[in-house]
């Protein structure tokens, strides 16, 4: 069972460090959505859990939403949440 599941159907707050419209640091491209971290979570990478904003056009620092999907990678070990405006 995914970690990542528990959080399915709750509200969320996201920490976004990576804000829509800016640059990738290390690659080349653009992130088209707010992405960001659940504070205060560990994932099996060492990190926190990441996110993503989805329905929200504008660059936020900060969002509390609901966790509606899990992306489960299956080539590394590193969910990341979908969260959407409730």
């Amino acid at each position: 069972m995914s970690y990542s599941l528990p959080y399915l159907n709750k509200k969320i707050i996201v920490k976004i460090d990576r804000p829509l419209g800016t640059k990738h640091p290390k690659h080349n491209y653009f992130y088209s959505c707010n992405y960001g971290f659940i504070p205060d979570t560990i994932a099996p990478d060492g990190k926190e859990i990441d996110a993503y904003i989805l329905g929200v056009f504008k660059p936020v620092e900060e969002f509390e939403g609901v966790c509606i999907a899990v992306i489960h990678r299956t080539n590394d070990d590193d969910d990341k949440l979908i969260i959407v405006p409730e």
